[in-house]
């Protein structure tokens, strides 16, 4: 896949400017994407905000992606072909750093799992509004941006786990903890808490980027899975500690607990959970874009 030769286009010259309108910070992006229409709305509405931009009409070198130095890259897995999903996983693997948005047609709830566990932040279903893509976009952004101050601050020790924000990964004794890239991002928001309770509500917009629906349990789902890959890892400690009804909250807690402890909090019924995790085929999807009048 690496080999397909470059081709590039652009929809206006691409900007050089070092801030957008305004004062904001400028975005480099990159759209791998070949509807002519939606790009002509999305090109306008970029260059009104100050963004460097460039449009892909096929996938390219992964070493020249890393040259473009870019903050965030728009795929539409259509243009990508039937090495679409390779490709996608080298991006993300070469790229721990990227924002990854996929805006592609219809899919299954399979395929959209299997594109965030590969390492896709987001997900939008087309047609879509440019707005909403360029909301995402730069929710993405923003976390990944954060990311980057966590990373200069160090390795995190908690009990027996360390964690690494420069290798978005957890280790114990030195041995991978082996997290998705959600589920890292999740125990590095729990861990920066220092030990209070944060809200379910607060998890997701902090961790997907936006509102949580009504009902939704994937905080719950991520919870859990994570919870169970720190046990087996550290099985003479606990870190995540659910307050029903409220949040999570994580603290390094020995498992022998001292004569008149307190009873551990209910934690959420296998039998809610169990039929989401098996729907999802072990990792949740984020609920599909709404959708919109098509912008062709």
């Amino acid at each position: 896949m690496d080999t397909v030769p470059i081709e590039m286009t652009t929809m206006s010259e691409e900007r050089r400017t070092g801030a957008a309108p305004g004062g904001q910070s400028t975005v480099r992006l990159a759209v791998i994407d070949s509807d002519t229409g939606f790009l002509q709305v999305l090109g306008k509405r970029l260059e009104g905000m100050g963004w460097q931009y460039r449009v892909l009409a096929s996938p390219v070198p992964l070493d020249a992606m890393v040259a473009m130095r870019l903050n965030a890259v728009v795929v539409d897995l259509a243009v990508l072909g039937p090495q679409g999903w390779t490709y996608l996983d080298k991006l993300c693997a070469r790229l721990p750093g990227l924002g990854v948005i996929v805006c592609t047609g219809q899919s299954s709830v399979a395929q959209r799992v299997r594109g965030l566990r590969l390492g896709a932040d987001d997900w939008v279903t087309k047609p879509c509004h440019p707005e909403e893509l360029i909301a995402r976009v730069e929710a993405v952004v923003r976390r990944r941006k954060r990311a980057d101050v966590r990373v200069e601050k160090g390795p995190v020790m908690i009990g027996e786990v360390e964690i690494r924000a420069d290798q978005f990964q957890a280790f114990v004794g030195g041995v991978s903890v082996e997290l998705t890239r959600r589920e890292f991002e999740l125990i590095q928001l729990l861990a920066e808490a220092e030990g209070q309770v944060l809200q379910r509500e607060e998890i997701y917009q902090r961790v997907w980027g936006y509102a949580m629906v009504h009902g939704d349990r994937s905080v719950d789902v991520f919870v859990r899975k994570l919870r169970s890959k720190l046990e087996r890892a550290s099985s003479n400690w606990r870190y995540i500690h659910t307050h029903f009804g409220i949040g999570y909250r994580f603290s390094a807690e020995p498992v022998e607990e001292p004569v008149g402890a307190a009873l551990p909090v209910p934690e959420p019924s296998a039998d809610v959970l169990a039929p989401l995790e098996a729907s999802l085929a072990a990792e949740p999807a984020m609920a599909p874009a709404p959708e919109y009048v098509s912008t062709h």
